[in-house]
């Protein structure tokens, strides 16, 4: 058994994560080899990439950006290994890099996808402008094991994961989600309409590129579009909300009639809300309430033009 691992980055300093994972070769006889994807970054950042090559780290390099499940599926490509492990460029290790890659080895024969979740350092950040993440990050991606796997295809991420190439030759990422959000969640939908098991394992990546409160709000705003698109174009959308909570939510109150109500909610306040989240005493209870009254604007918009477009 080969294991690459695969990185893809734009526009972020991998070096110290590289060379820290460097040091597991030959301590891992699994360990073959690291591939970097630039996803179009600027000629500084490719020259840094650049200088990590060696005869275990291959770069890829895209002139322009092509978009995170793209850039994934051209470094599947390029794969050496029969395993694949899939990291986010912002991420660390909090022990040894041999120790991370070890932990993975036992779990390979008993799934085909094993993620080994997402970790936030005790300490809020320093600046105050990136505490929103770290707090939403510590409460609802930093899960136990035993929470993890109650509900494995929700909790599918791919910050962390090991896939068999095989898998993942059948599966892979779709290409046209362009920008930001949700490509997990689309994957852990396709994993188990395939019927594809999925375990998860304690061997956490720390979490260290926090973004700016401003930075995280238009991130999520992405995201909920994308979920919204995507929910209207799945076959199966029963199961396909099981992997989302958000949407769980969403249908039990579109039943009833009240998500006009959010959507209202909203339009009317979204400036008010994203000030008093962009301080530096955010209230976890009101992003969750305003991504859902986002969620619902959303849906709304995307079923009226769906409405209109109809022959």
């Amino acid at each position: 058994m080969k294991i690459s691992l695969l990185i893809p980055v734009f526009n972020y300093d991998i070096a110290a994560l590289v060379h820290g994972m460097k040091s597991a070769f030959g301590k891992v006889p699994e360990f073959h080899e690291i591939i970097i994807g630039d996803d179009g970054s600027t000629a500084e950042f490719k020259e840094k990439y650049r200088q990590l090559n060696d005869t275990k780290v291959r770069l890829i390099f895209s002139n322009k950006n092509i978009g995170r499940s793209a850039i994934r599926n051209r470094l599947a490509l390029e794969a050496e290994g029969d395993w694949l492990l899939f990291i986010d460029a912002d991420s660390m290790f909090p022990g040894t890099a041999e120790a991370y890659i070890s932990k993975f080895i036992p779990s390979m024969t008993l799934a085909n996808v094993i993620c080994g979740g997402i970790l936030y350092r005790d300490s809020p950040p320093g600046d105050p402008d990136k505490l929103l993440r770290w707090k939403y990050g510590k409460k609802n991606e930093q899960m136990s094991v035993a929470e993890r796997n109650k509900y494995p295809h929700a909790r599918f991420s791919t910050f962390n994961v090991l896939i068999n190439k095989t898998i993942f030759e059948k599966i892979r990422f779709n290409e046209d989600l362009k920008q930001y959000g949700h490509e997990d969640t689309l994957m852990g939908y396709q994993l188990k309409k395939a019927g594809i098991d999925i375990i998860h394992i304690d061997n956490g990546l720390v979490h260290e590129g926090l973004e700016s409160n401003r930075d995280y709000l238009n991130k999520t705003k992405l995201g909920l579009e994308n979920l919204s698109k995507l929910y209207d174009i799945v076959t199966d959308k029963k199961t396909f909300a099981e992997t989302a909570r958000l949407l769980r939510l969403y249908n039990r109150l579109n039943v009833i009639g009240l998500t006009g109500v959010f959507s209202a909610f909203f339009i009317r306040f979204r400036d008010r809300a994203e000030i008093r989240l962009d301080t530096g005493d955010q209230s976890l209870r009101l992003f969750e309430f305003y991504k859902f009254c986002m969620f619902c604007t959303f849906r709304a918009i995307h079923l009226r033009k769906k409405y209109l477009s109809a022959p």
